[in-house]
């Protein structure tokens, strides 16, 4: 399993990203994904979640109507776009799926919100 984040980046608040995570060595459309973020000093946070179809997501408060989680099932590959960023957005992200109880993790994209 191998999950490969990228599209992080120094932006100012109220601006957008789209980050991507790219999955290899599974069934990527047979699994829900999720997107976790960790800031220094805080424990990690659930984001976002996927249903495997793409037809049900969960978003934590903090960024609902301003994230959207995806997928292409074509494509192996889950998205946030992530709108109106604020500086408490700044964090590493990291995509993670289990399977079979066992989680496997990217190794996180940066999005830091900053003037």
């Amino acid at each position: 399993v191998q999950l490969v984040e990228s599209g992080g980046g120094l932006v100012q608040p109220g601006g957008s990203l789209r980050l991507s995570c790219a999955a290899s060595g599974f069934t990527f459309s047979s699994y829900a994904m999720s997107w976790y973020r960790q800031a220094p000093g805080k424990e990690r946070e659930l984001v976002a979640t996927i249903a495997s179809a793409g037809d049900m997501t969960n978003y934590t408060d903090s960024v609902k109507g301003r994230f959207t989680i995806s997928r292409d099932n074509a494509k192996n590959t889950v998205y946030l776009q992530m709108n109106s960023l604020e500086p408490e957005d700044t964090a590493l992200y990291k995509c993670k799926v289990k399977i079979r109880w066992v989680a496997y993790w990217g190794q996180g994209t940066q999005v830091t919100v900053s003037s």
